[in-house]
């Protein structure tokens, strides 16, 4: 689906950086970004982005509560997680509180597309 729209959401800007390339080459818009839960709420508001990639651990807010308010703003919402290695606790939270699907870091490009385009059918 070339031209969706993507909020990405990480506390790195280098982690944002890559993950931005590999949408960008794929086809995708990134219409966003943010460095923390609590921003990642207010520019999902913003922007309506069809899809979220979002990181779980992060300062002020975490993914996990971010996902949580922005399924309250908009139930219908396409939210990724990403998580490192040997996070499966939070991962399993984080689908509970309704995302959709999760990448492992460090991310393969190709994994990152699949479940991108999984997401957004």
């Amino acid at each position: 689906m070339a031209g969706k729209s993507v909020l990405v959401v990480d506390d790195a800007a280098f982690m944002r950086m890559m993950i931005k390339d590999i949408l960008t080459k794929n086809g995708y818009q990134v219409v966003g970004e943010a460095e923390n839960g609590l921003k990642a709420v207010e520019k999902y508001i913003e922007l309506k982005p069809d899809l979220v990639i979002m990181d779980i651990t992060m300062p002020e807010m975490d993914g996990i509560e971010a996902v949580k308010n922005i399924k309250k703003n908009n139930n219908a919402a396409n939210i990724i997680m990403c998580s490192a290695m040997g996070q499966q606790a939070m991962v399993i939270e984080s689908i509970q509180a309704g995302a959709k699907d999760f990448i492992v870091k460090p991310f393969q490009a190709e994994r990152v597309i699949e479940a991108v385009s999984k997401v957004l059918g």
